[in-house]
């Protein structure tokens, strides 16, 4: 599955789990329309009933008590018409499922209609007594009677009322704690994708940055931590890395062949023109005036930078290739030490420059280095150090014991170097913009054979400076080296 079907079926997901919530909570409200719906169609409707019911009762029997004092033909029908309507209220209970009731309620006013005739004809008749007696015997209590009906179907609409309230509370309450369950539930699984997503896209990226960054900084050998055989995008930028470093090896090799070859045979041309340069200095090809002999000197001046330059690019291009061999002996640290000191106190005077070599405690009194190649590196470090360093300013050498370790630090009160041309000091032939300040110009490949050195030796150099304080190169040097006939790249610690 590509990257982009991974990110739309995880999107999706996401909003699936999102809406899951929403679904339960609609469905919520959804039963509780329901339940507030059927409260208003029939336990209050039925409530609104009940009431119409006892005031057509509370009418009829006012109907009834008149028609005791006022015997006539009109009060009679006023009774009539009451009975008949609440005779059809009571009807309308059978809808709202109280049945009971409403029959209780029918048979009372089956008794009122089965006696008020012959209440009606005892009061219009005149007879009193016998109108009042039919009234006490079966009007009152059968309107009683209905009222009890009628209190009776008000208490079971009340608890059946109070039930599907707590009912519909419950429902509220369960939905309330379900949604808000989900909600958590959801908002987990989401971040569970959204992790998961981040992680398969972040895990990668993440692989290639330090593929690409030990790749800037040399290690073209380094193993991306990326399968090629991933069906996805970072399947192909994989695929693309390494044949990327693949060329970018070859193209390296096939460099460093070329600067070796053509170093190689410069080599020859100019041992040749060199030769004749001194036989014409000698006096073989006949006598020399002064000026000839001052531009015989020029020659020889710039046929030694040039030899030097040629063994440079030798030095640089052998180790790039892997051919550069380290002749690993025991070599007496102080002794070493104090000839560098010696050697460099001579320029230390001339330049007027104050020069100090620190020693530590912990130091080992042996090592295991090439003697001829860091003797190389360190007068490289020096000369550097002293060509920045103005008059009355300070060079020192200090080497200390670290962690079964040796570091060397080269420090000077110089001119510095730029922050952001730092990194590049060691590259072939890049020289910072400080150079106004040297007392000589250089090639730019000092720097790049010492690391080249240190690196073959196992050890790491590093440059620290600031403009207009000074610059300090660290070594940090095992005391053993291992035996290795070539330079092995080494990885960032940051790709590692």
């Amino acid at each position: 599955m590509t990257l982009r079907s991974r990110l739309i079926v995880g999107l999706l997901t996401i909003a699936v789990i999102l809406v899951i919530p929403l679904l339960i909570a609609v469905q919520a409200m959804d039963r509780l329309h329901r339940d507030a719906r059927a409260l208003r169609d029939k336990e209050f409707a039925a409530s609104l009933l009940l009431g119409r019911l006892r005031e057509g009762l509370n009418d009829l029997r006012r109907q009834e008590t008149a028609l005791l004092f006022v015997h006539d033909a009109q009060t009679r029908d006023l009774m009539e018409k009451q009975l008949t309507v609440v005779a059809r209220t009571v009807d309308s209970l059978k809808r709202f499922d109280l049945d009971r009731s409403a029959d209780s309620v029918t048979k009372s006013i089956a008794d009122i209609e089965t006696w008020a005739p012959h209440e009606y004809a005892a009061a219009l008749e005149g007879r009193g007594k016998e109108a009042d007696q039919i009234s006490a015997s079966h009007l009152v209590p059968a309107l009683a009677a209905a009222d009890r009906s009628v209190l009776e179907a008000e208490r079971a609409l009340r608890q059946r009322t109070a039930q599907r309230v707590a009912s519909a509370a419950t429902a509220i309450s369960r939905a309330k704690n379900v949604s808000a369950t989900a909600e958590v539930a959801a908002l987990v699984l989401a971040a569970l994708i959204g992790v998961w997503l981040t992680g398969y896209i972040s895990r990668p990226v993440r692989a290639l940055e330090r593929g690409m960054d030990a790749v800037a900084n040399g290690n073209l050998g380094y193993k991306l931590q990326l399968s090629t055989s991933r069906a996805d995008e970072f399947g192909r930028l994989a695929s693309s890395f390494e044949e990327m470093t693949k060329q970018l090896t070859e193209l390296d090799k096939l460099k460093a062949e070329f600067v070796s070859v053509a170093s190689h045979e410069l080599k020859t041309p100019i041992n040749v023109v060199q030769g004749y340069v001194q036989l014409l200095d000698e006096g073989v090809y006949g006598a020399l005036s002064e000026q000839q002999r001052g531009v015989l000197q020029t020659l020889e001046t710039q046929i030694q930078s040039l030899a030097r330059l040629v063994k440079q690019l030798l030095d640089v291009s052998r180790f790039e290739a892997g051919g550069g061999k380290l002749d690993l002996r025991r070599i007496e640290l102080a002794p070493f030490l104090d000839q560098l000191e010696r050697a460099f106190q001579v320029l230390a005077l001339q330049r007027e420059v104050h020069f100090v070599v620190r020693r530590g405690d912990q130091v080992p009194a042996e090592v295991m280095w090439d003697a001829d190649r860091m003797n190389e590196v360190l007068g490289n470090l020096l000369s550097n150090a002293f060509k920045f360093t103005p008059r009355g300013g300070e060079v020192e050498l200090s080497v200390e014991a670290l962690d079964g370790s040796i570091q060397i630090d080269v420090r000077d009160t110089g001119a510095g170097i730029p922050p952001d041309q730092v990194p590049h000091v060691f590259e072939k032939f890049f020289q910072a913009d400080n150079q106004g300040a040297a007392s000589a110009k250089g090639s730019g490949l000092g720097l790049a054979i010492s690391k080249s050195i240190v690196e073959a030796h196992g050890g790491t150099i590093q440059c620290d400076s600031t403009p207009g304080v000074g610059t300090t190169f660290s070594i940090l040097m095992p005391t053993r080296a291992k035996r290795r006939t070539s330079l092995t790249r080494r990885v960032p610690a940051e790709a590692a």
